[in-house]
């Protein structure tokens, strides 16, 4: 039998979501209902059995996936939604996102410095953001993003950083 993804015209790390709306384009669109003649009805109900098979087959595929290869994103798309997440207030569901992308590139891990910058984690957030110039060393804001986290984590190494943050988490 063909790949069940590719008769639906999915990747096979599309979601469930994503799945079932596939399957129902393409059954819409060959469903025996929509023919008169009955040679083309004929066939359009061969179509439609084995777009059935293909659509119960990826969905088995999918449930037996392991967890990592399960609602993966692209970098790009990792970093878009981690960025919307970050300004919506919400830094941990961020950095939730950032681990679902297939790759890392200078971005990604810019982003993640912001996000960890964010969450204070500090000292975390340097060695991103050293990452993302390790990486794009001509990128200027990532040179600037490092010099904060660093003067940041040395701050809050200090005795008055530590009271600012004891007195942050307070009025939390």
């Amino acid at each position: 039998m063909t790949d069940p993804f590719i008769l639906l015209g999915v990747e096979d790390t599309v979601t469930e979501a994503e799945l079932r709306r596939a399957y129902h384009q393409k059954a819409m669109a060959c469903h025996p209902d929509q023919f008169q003649d009955e040679e083309a009805r004929a066939e359009a109900t061969r179509r439609m059995v084995a777009l059935n098979r293909a659509y119960e087959e990826a969905l088995r595929a999918l449930e037996n996936a392991p967890a990592w290869k399960r609602n993966l994103l692209s970098c790009g798309e990792a970093v878009t939604l981690a960025n919307q997440l970050l300004k919506q207030g919400e830094p941990e569901n961020a950095l939730h996102q950032m681990l679902r992308a297939t790759s890392r590139d200078a971005s990604w891990y810019a982003t993640q410095g912001a996000i960890l910058m964010a969450m204070d984690q500090f000292e975390s957030a340097e060695q991103s953001y050293r990452e993302a110039v390790r990486m794009d060393a001509a990128n200027i804001h990532y040179r600037a993003e490092l010099l904060k986290a660093n003067e940041a984590y040395r701050n809050s190494r200090s005795i008055s950083g530590r009271l600012r943050h004891l007195m942050r988490k307070d009025r939390h």
